[in-house]
């Protein structure tokens, strides 16, 4: 019997799975695909095919194609899109924001108080929904479109901004493992309370609290949780708040608002990590209402998923795509502008 590890990675953009294993000493010259479908119950050989076509199958490290017969002691990886679990995808036609489509792939500028995928208390409403409705309704299908949306990432439901999702099984593979290897390219546009004095790279172990399974916190001695960086720099300070950029290293589940928080910068509005409450300022009844004007501008954090880059799954070239705050943000930073020219004259 072989020695088998899995690793199992569910974060808020990571959905994938990796596995490792090891086969026995006295294994047996093997194809690769039979091997893995033996340890791999429920999974299909197109699946795995597909998964090495697209370079997410390792063995001692290297890239090996699908006829690749499996020796003594080879150590094994693979990468698969998580599975969508089982709740029925209903098509709902609801408004989505697509900035690009292809035969491949979809982008969407995903909006405010939206959740992205069907789930406890959020059956019906989602983008997901949405895009089922979407892609049922197109004029034209290629060979392997797989029915459903294909996520490899999410948003938060009150963060806005760019998300992909793969329309057939290669684009989903070849995109899950470009997360995987941590090769796209994400930037974040936050307003966080506070005034951040210079850009910065957080470091810390992000896992569910010890005392509140509903929220994340940092184990600074890597105890709990699991390795997270994100990389901070300033584009603007108000003085009592400031808007930054957030570029990820890893994609682990409410990363930017956890680490923010962490360093004593919680994000503007946040409604689980303390900044749906002034932070910083005065306790005059003016200041009161100018950030309570502010925080009735948008449902929740003040945070937009803003540069989205990755390599094409079919044509192999980089793409990068860019967007735009959304209109309650913008007016956030136009009422610090104005706010801050007043305190400041």
């Amino acid at each position: 019997m072989s020695e088998e590890i899995q690793e199992v990675e569910n974060d808020e953009e990571e959905l994938f799975e990796h596995y490792r294993f090891k086969s026995d000493p006295g294994q047996e010259l093997l194809r690769i695909d039979k091997f893995l479908m033996d340890r791999l119950p429920g999974t299909s050989r197109n699946k795995i095919q597909i998964a090495a076509k697209n370079g997410n199958i390792l063995v001692n490290g290297n890239v090996v194609k699908p006829n690749y017969r499996i020796k003594p002691r080879d150590e094994v990886s693979i990468v698969l899109p998580y599975p969508i679990r089982e709740i029925e995808l209903i098509p709902q036609d609801i408004p989505i924001d697509i900035i690009y489509e292809d035969d491949y792939l979809v982008l969407v500028n995903k909006q405010a108080n939206m959740v992205v995928h069907p789930g406890y208390g959020n059956y019906t409403g989602t983008m997901v929904n949405a895009l089922v409705y979407h892609f049922d309704h197109l004029p034209h299908r290629i060979q392997d479109y797989f029915g459903r949306p294909g996520l490899v990432h999410r948003l938060d439901k009150h963060t806005t901004g760019i998300m992909v999702v793969a329309k057939t099984e290669q684009a989903l593979t070849h995109l899950a493992k470009q997360f995987y290897d941590r090769t796209t390219e994400r930037r974040y546009h936050a307003l966080v309370w506070g005034d951040v004095k210079a850009d910065v790279t957080v470091e810390g172990h992000i896992g569910r609290s010890l005392q509140n399974r509903k929220v994340m916190t940092v184990f600074p001695d890597g105890d709990h949780g699991k390795h997270a960086v994100t990389h901070v720099k300033v584009l603007k300070s108000f003085g009592l708040v400031t808007l930054v950029e957030c570029k990820l290293e890893t994609g682990r589940t409410h990363q930017i608002r956890t680490h923010l928080k962490w360093i004593g910068h919680p994000l503007f509005n946040d409604l689980e990590y303390g900044g749906d409450s002034i932070q910083r300022g005065t306790t005059s009844g003016p200041y009161k209402q100018f950030i309570q004007n502010c925080f009735d501008l948008i449902p929740g954090q003040a945070l937009h998923a803003k540069t989205l880059g990755f390599v094409h799954p079919h044509t192999q070239e980089w793409m990068q795509f860019d967007s735009d705050l959304p209109e309650g943000f913008s007016e956030i930073l136009k009422k610090w502008e104005t706010y801050t020219q007043g305190y400041l004259s």
